[in-house]
């Protein structure tokens, strides 16, 4: 007898890279991703404690939601994001309460904005752009970061600690991995020398935010009313919490 094979409803989800920066040979070209709602098993992902404790159980669900055969190391922050926040809708709805500075408060989901690509500003398929860093005028070539550069970034990061525990090299790791140039030079040597010895805090952190300013991404804010009446613009906390809409788990 043949087996049923159960068919889960999907979405259609669209990246705020719009699929420009991918190459046109990927699946991610497209600029969308369709997605599966969440079930059981994926409930069951939610729960495992050794993802939890190593840190990998919110990739190990989006990774069992995405339906696209995508190379899930390819998918940039960004994109990643806005496959994040599409994941809680589809499981749990766009209402997301939780607590900030001891008072309860409620956003939805649908009303976060995402933030496009410029698409004037690239050559389609290719994730690189021209900056020159306004104190020293070194002219550098930078990328967008992938969830695969930010599992490398994370490993190295660990790797220093291992040899020194106070280190403190996160801004240094992540920026020699953004970095794709200085002055045209392209060897990896030449731009870990750069940033180990010739960068300017200055100018680290305008290309910083430069990059922030022009990435594709979702805008994980919103302004928070305190019982006073008070605004403030807050980052809405992304975690285990963000998947359970209770505390029950």
């Amino acid at each position: 007898m043949e087996e049923t094979k159960q068919q889960f409803p999907t979405e259609e989800i669209t990246l705020p890279s719009k699929g420009l920066l991918y190459p046109t040979s990927s699946p991610l070209n497209k600029g969308t991703i369709e997605m599966k709602y969440m079930t059981a098993r994926e409930e069951d992902i939610l729960t495992n404690q050794n993802y939890i404790e190593n840190g990998t159980v919110i990739d190990k669900l989006l990774q069992s939601l995405i339906i696209t055969p995508i190379d899930y190391n390819e998918l940039l922050l960004g994109d990643k994001n806005a496959v994040l926040v599409a994941a809680r809708i589809l499981g749990y709805g766009a209402d997301y309460s939780f607590e900030y500075k001891g008072e309860s408060t409620t956003v939805n989901l649908t009303d976060i904005n995402d933030k496009l690509l410029d698409e004037s500003l690239i050559e389609e398929g290719k994730n690189e752009f021209n900056f020159i860093l306004p104190t020293s005028k070194v002219n550098v070539t930078y990328k967008f970061l992938t969830h695969g550069d930010e599992q490398k970034i994370d490993r190295e990061i660990k790797g220093l600690k291992k040899l020194n525990k106070k280190s403190s090299s996160s801004v240094s790791t992540r920026m020699k991995y953004i970095l794709t140039s200085v002055n045209n030079d392209y060897e990896q040597k030449a731009i870990r020398e750069f940033v180990d010895t010739q960068l300017l805090a200055i100018d680290s952190r305008a290309l910083r935010n430069h990059i922030s300013e022009i990435q594709p991404n979702v805008d994980l804010t919103f302004d928070f009313e305190n019982r006073r009446g008070d605004i403030e613009r807050i980052d809405i906390p992304i975690g285990l919490q963000f998947f359970w809409p209770d505390a029950s788990i």
